[in-house]
């Protein structure tokens, strides 16, 4: 059930949190929840004297399958396990990892827990200052979470996906980091191809390096940044999605012009697509301005 095996692992949160072994990590009072770029284990923080009542009350049939609570003020952690995993870092699959965010979130609303918890870091149920319980061994799948909240009424509307939040925490950071800078990311590859009739090395450098400022600096707008190791990651995943399945970087140029002009034949409209969504945020605004600029300029 629990995955990681380098996991980040502190016995004072306020000292500061650092990898260790798995081994090492069990003798803590607070562990790394998921391994890096997966979720198998939906977490939620309930800041609640009855914390475990909460977590059990009226859903016999989707308990989580533990909950780890503080003996001293009644606070929990809730922990749904997860058949699949849900990996964080692929583009390809981000409709799944937004799915996994609404679902922890209508796990939330189901026990008044935090909103502000980024699901990094839970208390290890095996620690002897927590009072460990353990309710089901069932691994859930998403849909059929879905299913009991929805019933429940808690599960939040598709509205709730589609809503930028000015402060995204967990999940919804790496779903806020892959819908926010895909429009950048995909503004950026048509303007480098544009420069040469093929994709050539430099190109390819140029939108690499375009990616990581882009998802660098949408990461650095986050009250909890997202680890460096799972921003790599995303970042490869955008590079090999563009070189490999993006048409608009794929196509010769001659061909993407002939698509673009047939487009807006077609439409009646005159100009560019105007791709994306406005950010409304001056300094994510200011780094794509430097990007173009760099690009126009010939490096990056």
């Amino acid at each position: 059930m629990w995955l990681p095996l380098w996991p980040l692992a502190s016995d004072d949160l306020l000292q500061g949190i650092y990898r260790t072994s798995r081994h090492n990590a069990l003798e803590l009072r607070y562990i790394e929840a998921n391994p890096q770029s997966l979720s198998n284990l939906l977490v939620v923080d309930i800041d609640h004297p009855d914390a475990l009542m909460r977590a059990m009350w009226n859903r016999k049939a989707w308990q989580p399958n533990a909950v780890v609570e503080n003996p001293a003020n009644g606070h929990a952690h809730a922990v749904w396990a997860l058949a699949e995993p849900v990996t964080r870092t692929e583009y390809a699959r981000r409709k799944p990892l937004a799915y996994a965010a609404a679902v922890t979130e209508g796990l939330r609303r189901s026990v008044d827990g935090d909103k502000g918890y980024s699901g990094l870091i839970t208390k290890n149920p095996t620690h002897e200052q927590w009072e460990a319980s353990w309710l089901t061994d069932h691994l859930y799948n998403l849909d059929e979470l879905t299913e009991h909240l929805t019933v429940s009424d808690f599960m939040p509307p598709d509205s709730w996906q589609r809503t930028k939040r000015k402060n995204p925490v967990g999940l919804g950071r790496n779903c806020t980091l892959f819908e926010t800078v895909r429009w950048d990311v995909y503004r950026v590859a048509r303007t480098i191809r544009k420069r040469n009739e093929h994709p050539t090395p430099e190109d390819r450098h140029d939108l690499e390096a375009a990616i990581v400022n882009l998802c660098q600096e949408m990461n650095s707008t986050f009250s909890e940044a997202l680890p460096a190791s799972e921003i790599r990651a995303t970042i490869r995943s955008f590079y090999k999605w563009i070189t490999t399945r993006y048409t608009g970087w794929l196509d010769s140029r001659t061909t993407s012009e002939e698509k673009s002009a047939a487009y807006h034949r077609n439409t009646g409209r005159q100009g560019g697509l105007k791709g994306g969504i406005a950010s409304g945020e001056a300094r994510r605004a200011a780094t794509r301005q430097r990007i173009m600029e760099a690009i126009s300029n010939g490096h990056s």
